[in-house]
C-alpha cells in the first residue's frame, strides 16, 4: 500500500513516526507492508529531517494527489482551504484518504461523503475527535447495537487545563491561558480553542455519527470560557461541583440538540476530575448504560496513533477487496436523515445564577417570588456573608430544570429590580445520570 502523507507537522512527524517505527507491528496485523512513498510539506527543511530521503518530498501537496503511484493519501494540514481542495482531488482520484481535519469533517462532510461513495473510496477521520481515544470507532461500531440518548464530553485539552489551573491554584483566566501557551498547550491565537469552536467541530460530528444526522456544524450553540471569573469556578465547589467546557449532544424523539458551553458538573462524576489537558467522553446507549472514554486529546504520537489506526483499517479492507465496510457516517445513506436541530432557547437545564444586588431588607423574598411566578424552584441559595466591608455580597443560587427561554426571562425581570448592581451571570448545570 502505497501512501502520500501531506504535512510533516507536529501530527504528520507523529503519524510518519508511527508507520515506520511501529511497521512491522502493523505488517503482524493487516499483512501488508505500508509505504510512505511521499510527504508533501512547503518547509522543506523540516520535511528532509524528519523524513531523511530528498526524493520523497515535495513542497506541492497536489504532486501526492495526483500521483497515479499513491493508493492512500493522509491529509494533515487542517483548515478548509486548501485541505478541501486536496481531498476532494485525492477522492475524485479514486485515493482513500485519511484525515484528522475536524473543521474540513464538520463543515463539509456530506459533500466529502458522497465524493469517497461516488468514487468507491474510504474517507476516515477518527484523529479529528479526541485524538488519541478511538471514539468515533467506540461509537459507530463498539456501540452499534445501541441507540445512543447523549453524548457529553471534555473535547479540548487547552480549555480543560486552563479550567484546571484557574480552580487548583486560583489563577485568573488570562494568567491560566498565558500559562497554557508558554506550556504549548494553547496556539498564540488561541480564539477557536477557548471560545468553544474547536469543541463544537468535534461535537458535530459525534452527532452525526450517534443520531444519524447530516453533519451540521451551523446549528450547534458555542459559547467558549474567556468570560469565566475564578469566583464562580469557587462558588461552584461551594455547591459541589466543578466547571467544564463540555460539548453536549442529545437526542429527542423528533430533534437533536448540539451544545457547547462551560458547565457545572457535580464532582463525583469521572468525568468531572479529569484535569489538566486530558480528555473525556461519556456516551449513554440505551443498551450499555453510560460508557466512558478517557485518555491524550491531542499531541503527536496520541493523535497519530489514531490517523495509522485508520490506515490500518483501510489497508485490512482493501487486502480482502472491499471498499466500505462501515457506514462513513455511522448510519447507511438512506438512513441519515435531518432532525430539527434545537435552538439553545429551547434546550432544558438546570442552572447556576450569580448575583450582584444591593443587600435590601425583603430583597430574597423578592426574588423567589420571580421564580415562584414562573413556576421555577430554587433547590440551592447561598448569600455570601459579609466579609470586608462589604456590605453588598453575592448570591448564587442553582435552579430545577426549565427551558432557556424561561430562565432568561427570570433574569430579565431580577436585573430590572432597583437593588440589582450587575448582569447576572448564568452558567448551565448538567447531572449525567440519565
Amino acid at each position: 500500500m502505497k501512501v502520500g502523507l501531506i504535512g510533516i507537522g507536529t501530527v504528520g512527524g507523529g503519524t510518519y513516526k508511527v508507520l515506520t517505527e511501529n511497521a512491522k507491528e502493523i505488517l503482524k496485523k493487516t499483512g501488508i507492508s505500508i509505504d510512505i512513498a511521499r510527504v508533501a510539506d512547503k518547509n522543506l527543511a523540516l520535511a528532509k529531517k524528519v523524513v531523511g530521503d530528498e526524493n520523497k518530498i515535495t513542497d506541492d501537496a497536489f504532486d501526492i494527489v495526483n500521483d497515479k503511484e499513491i493508493d492512500l493519501v493522509i491529509e494533515l494540514i487542517g483548515g478548509t482551504g486548501i485541505a478541501k481542495e486536496l481531498v476532494e482531488t485525492a477522492l475524485a482520484n479514486k485515493k482513500h484518504v485519511v484525515t484528522a481535519n475536524k473543521a474540513l469533517i464538520a463543515m463539509h462532510g456530506e459533500e466529502l461523503v458522497e465524493l469517497a461513495e461516488k468514487n468507491k473510496v474510504i474517507l476516515a477521520y477518527e484523529a479529528s475527535v479526541a485524538g488519541g481515544i478511538p471514539i468515533i470507532k467506540a461509537i459507530r461500531e463498539g456501540l452499534a447495537a445501541n441507540q445512543i440518548e447523549w453524548i457529553a464530553g471534555i473535547i479540548n485539552g487547552t480549555t480543560n487545563y486552563i479550567l484546571s489551573e484557574m480552580r487548583e491554584n486560583n489563577l485568573t483566566f488570562d494568567v491560566a491561558l498565558k500559562q497554557a501557551q508558554e506550556l504549548g498547550y494553547a496556539e498564540a491565537d488561541p480564539t477557536f480553542d477557548v471560545e468553544g469552536v474547536d469543541a463544537a467541530h468535534k461535537v458535530t460530528i459525534m452527532a452525526s455519527i450517534a443520531f444519524g444526522i447530516p453533519v451540521n456544524f451551523e446549528g450547534a450553540y458555542v459559547e467558549g470560557i474567556s468570560q469565566l471569573q475564578q469566583k464562580d469556578i469557587a462558588y461552584a465547589e461551594e455547591l459541589g461541583y466543578r466547571i467544564k467546557l463540555l460539548a453536549i449532544t442529545k437526542a429527542h424523539s423528533d430533534a437533536v440538540e448540539i451544545r457547547v458551553h462551560p458547565t457545572l458538573i457535580p464532582e463525583k462524576r469521572l468525568v468531572a476530575n479529569v484535569n489538566g489537558p486530558m480528555n473525556a467522553v461519556l456516551v449513554k446507549g440505551n443498551m450499555v448504560g453510560p460508557t466512558l472514554y478517557y485518555g491524550a486529546g491531542a499531541g503527536a504520537e496520541p493523535t497519530a496513533s489514531a490517523v495509522v489506526a485508520d490506515v490500518i483499517d483501510i489497508v485490512r479492507q482493501c487486502k480482502h477487496g472491499h471498499g466500505a465496510m462501515i457506514p462513513t457516517l455511522g448510519f447507511t445513506k438512506e438512513n441519515i436523515k435531518k432532525k430539527k436541530l434545537l435552538t439553545i432557547e429551547e434546550v432544558e437545564s438546570e442552572f447556576y445564577l450569580r448575583l450582584s444586588m444591593k443587600n435590601k431588607t425583603g430583597l430574597l423574598a423578592n426574588i423567589t417570588n420571580i421564580f415562584a411566578d414562573k413556576g421555577v424552584s430554587i433547590d440551592a441559595m447561598v448569600h455570601k456573608e459579609i466579609q470586608d466591608n462589604n456590605l453588598d455580597p453575592d448570591i448564587f443560587l442553582v435552579t430545577s430544570k426549565v427551558k432557556e427561554q424561561t430562565i432568561n426571562e427570570i433574569i430579565s425581570k431580577i436585573e430590572s429590580l432597583p437593588e440589582n448592581k450587575d448582569k447576572i451571570i448564568k452558567i448551565r448545570i448538567e447531572e449525567l445520570n440519565k
